[in-house]
C-alpha cells in the first residue's frame, strides 16, 4: 500500500472516530505510521487529505451506481438496489464522511466547491435514469427528468442526515416503533413502490 493510500485510510478512521472539526493531521499521521511531513507533502494539510478521501470514495461509488443503473432490470428493482447500497455506505462510513464535508463546506468555500462537484456526479446519473423513466412511461407528468432526479437526490441526502442524527447508520432500530432512522429508510424505499406502481400498473397488491 502506498504512503498516500495509507494516509487516506488513516484519515477515514480518524474522521469516523473524531469528526471533521476535531480531526488533526498529527493523529492521522500516527494512525498511518508516517511522519507528519508526509501528509503535507502528499496533500498539503488536513483539508487536502479529507477531500482526497472523499474524492476517492465518491468516484468508486458513482462508478458502482452507473453500472447498477445500466443493468437491464426494471427501474423499481434498480431503485431498491440503490437503497441497499445506502445501507452499505452508511455501514462503511462513506455517508458520514460526505455529510461531515457538506457541513465543513458551509464555512469553507473551497470545500463547498469540491463537494458540490462530487454531488453533481450523482445527480447526473439520476438524470439519466429519470430520462429513461420518461421514455418508458411516455411522460413524467408536469415534471422534467432533471426535476425528478433532483427530488430523489435530495431525498437521499436528507434521509442520510436524519439517519446519522438518530444513530441508525449501523442499521439498528432507534425505537420500538422504528424511530427516525427506520422511518427515513422506509420513506426512501417507498419511492421504489411508487416507481413500480407506474412501471407495472396491472400488478395486484399481493404480487
Amino acid at each position: 500500500m502506498s504512503t498516500a493510500v495509507r494516509i487516506i485510510e488513516a484519515a477515514r478512521a480518524c474522521l469516523l472516530a473524531d469528526g471533521y472539526a476535531a480531526l488533526s493531521t498529527r493523529r492521522v499521521a500516527e494512525q498511518a505510521g508516517v511522519p507528519l511531513s508526509q501528509i503535507h507533502y502528499h496533500f498539503g494539510g488536513k483539508q487536502g487529505v479529507i477531500l482526497a478521501l472523499l474524492d476517492h470514495e465518491n468516484q468508486r461509488l458513482v462508478d458502482r451506481q452507473i453500472q447498477m443503473y445500466g443493468a437491464e432490470t426494471p427501474l423499481w428493482r434498480r431503485y431498491e438496489q440503490a437503497c441497499d447500497f445506502l445501507d452499505d455506505d452508511l455501514a462503511s462510513g462513506y455517508v458520514r464522511v460526505l455529510q461531515e464535508m457538506i457541513a465543513a463546506g458551509w464555512s469553507d468555500p473551497q470545500v463547498a466547491a469540491r463537494v458540490s462537484t462530487m454531488l453533481q456526479a450523482w445527480f447526473f446519473v439520476l438524470v439519466q435514469v429519470a430520462t429513461e423513466a420518461e421514455e418508458r412511461f411516455g411522460s413524467l407528468g408536469p415534471m422534467r427528468p432533471a426535476d425528478v432526479a433532483g427530488l430523489i437526490g435530495l431525498s437521499f441526502l436528507g434521509g442520510e442526515a436524519v439517519i446519522l442524527l438518530s444513530g441508525g447508520e449501523n442499521g439498528g432500530a432507534d425505537g420500538e416503533d422504528g424511530g427516525w432512522s427506520d422511518r427515513a429508510r422506509r420513506w426512501l424505499r417507498s419511492i421504489g413502490d411508487l416507481i413500480r406502481h407506474f412501471e407495472e400498473p396491472n400488478r395486484t397488491a399481493t404480487d
